[in-house]
């Protein structure tokens, strides 16, 4: 059973299992959260199996010097654990709660509108990647824009107005 109703828009991919790990149903989990601890934190998972998204408690989760590990409720041998291989793990993102002021997640950002000061419309935020200390809006409109996630160039994020406002031309090449 799933705690969402089917709309994915309400998932936050935080992972992805990787592989079994030993034989008693542990597996290796390559995490998407800024600090691997940061999964560790919800006791159930949403992991996408070839039936579709089905929720998953932890039993365990540990950081390892190769990688973070999981064992899971009924998830008691090798042979389960290599069912899991490619999983995409995800929790609601109700579950992840507000943010302290100043901060924001990614997955807020994604389908906002980014303006520029100038008021003209560059299009919406499809998504974010890192590069170095970086992150980076990628912006899709007339034509696809990178645009650095730094205070130099985004002014403003109004969440309330699905906004953000950037010192970027719409002229400016990528």
């Amino acid at each position: 059973m799933s705690p969402f109703d089917g709309d994915e828009a309400q998932l936050v991919v935080m992972g992805r299992i990787a592989s079994p790990f030993g034989i008693h149903g542990w597996v290796k989990v390559k995490t998407f959260t800024a600090e691997p601890e940061g999964l560790a934190r919800f006791a159930r998972w949403l992991v996408r199996t070839q039936e579709g998204w089905r929720e998953m408690r932890t039993e365990e989760f540990a950081v390892r010097p190769n990688g973070s590990a999981v064992k899971f409720e009924g998830c008691d041998d090798r042979n389960a654990a290599e069912r899991l291989r490619g999983s995409d793990v995800a929790i609601t993102r109700a579950d992840l709660g507000e943010t302290e002021k100043g901060w924001l997640y990614w997955v807020d950002l994604i389908g906002l509108e980014v303006v520029n000061e100038g008021g003209e419309r560059l299009g919406k935020v499809q998504g974010l990647f890192e590069s170095g200390e970086t992150s980076v809006l990628v912006v899709s409109g007339a034509k696809e824009r990178m645009i650095p996630f730094v205070a130099d160039y985004v002014k403003a994020v109004d969440r309330g107005a699905k906004r953000i406002t950037v010192d970027w031309k719409a002229d400016y090449d990528t």
